[in-house]
């Protein structure tokens, strides 16, 4: 079991590295992809209250999922949790430098998840992104542990959304300076979630999935090198001088992050009939209305 470890933890930390140099020819989705033109910006003076409502729409999809053991409830909680942390953070006075900026970066960043999320409920699949096509349909059809619906949500959201929203929201402030301290503020509050967070997971979800061996350092370290990338893509999508520029650096987007979910899929799949999906399911109708086990920077959140 220990070398199984030792494997996963190097495997996962490989395919964390595949965001940095995403494969020329891997395919992104061959339907098209929802493009950031029908994205609404719904919060674009950047008020407080933007992220109020972030959270209350959050709060209201992972009720619905978690209450019924929906496998997509891991990725749901776990954005839940990271935005109630981001408004611990911004509210720290001095801890961003432009509220209003991560503001309206956080509203945007969720409205592309919902985007993901109900085109590809309602069935219009030509609409949704192949790394979320991968993560949403892995996670209907409960082939993958907890944890590897949790990463693939996570890689869709960074790898494919991230790069798009940042461009969106603008990398400069008026006077020129990068906005990327603010960017690297949110590590800081990952860093402070990623305890409580798996131990609510493994806690109230899948007990067997999140028991990974590898540590939270480690899964940690993992999203902020996806950040990083993130911020590198938005910058290149901004700079790209012209149409096939520019449909040159998406392609990276799209394909690395496809890339990079499939790999995920093929790491934390279930092996029948050696494992499936029936324990933690059973598991989660009876904890899943616990409340969580351990505080959060911003206090103990009920369950729903």
């Amino acid at each position: 079991m220990a070398r199984v470890r030792a494997l996963l933890a190097a495997v996962l930390g490989v395919i964390g590295a595949l965001a940095l140099a995403p494969p020329a020819l891997a395919r992104p989705n061959p339907d098209g992809v929802a493009t950031s033109a029908v994205i609404p910006d719904t919060c674009p003076a950047g008020g407080n209250d933007c992220v109020d409502g972030t959270i209350a729409k959050l709060r209201e999809r992972f009720a619905s999922l978690g209450r019924s053991c929906d496998h997509h409830s891991t990725f749901a909680l776990a954005y839940l949790r990271t935005t109630q942390g981001f408004k611990w953070g911004r509210d720290q006075e001095g801890f961003f430098a432009d509220n209003r900026w991560v503001n309206r970066e956080g509203a945007l960043f969720a409205e592309y998840y919902h985007r993901a999320y109900d085109d590809w409920a309602a069935g219009r699949r030509s609409s949704v992104p192949l790394a979320w096509l991968t993560a949403l349909d892995a996670a209907r059809s409960r082939r993958l542990s907890g944890a590897g619906d949790l990463m693939l949500g996570m890689n869709a959201h960074i790898n494919r959304d991230l790069p798009y929203v940042l461009e969106r929201a603008g990398l400069t402030t008026p006077d020129g300076s990068s906005r990327k301290p603010d960017h690297d503020k949110v590590n800081k509050i990952l860093a402070e979630v990623m305890d409580p967070l798996l131990a609510e997971l493994l806690t109230r979800f899948d007990p067997y999935g999140f028991d990974t061996g590898i540590p939270n350092s480690t899964v940690l370290e993992v999203i902020i090198r996806w950040r990083e990338q993130a911020w590198r893509n938005a910058v290149r999508l901004a700079n790209a001088r012209n149409p096939l520029a520019r449909a040159l650096v998406e392609f990276d987007i799209e394909s690395g992050a496809a890339t990079v979910a499939a790999g995920l899929a093929t790491l934390t799949g279930y092996v029948p009939p050696f494992t499936g999906p029936e324990p933690r399911n059973t598991h989660c109708v009876a904890r899943h209305a616990v409340a969580p086990p351990l505080a959060y920077p911003f206090g103990l959140p009920p369950a729903y």
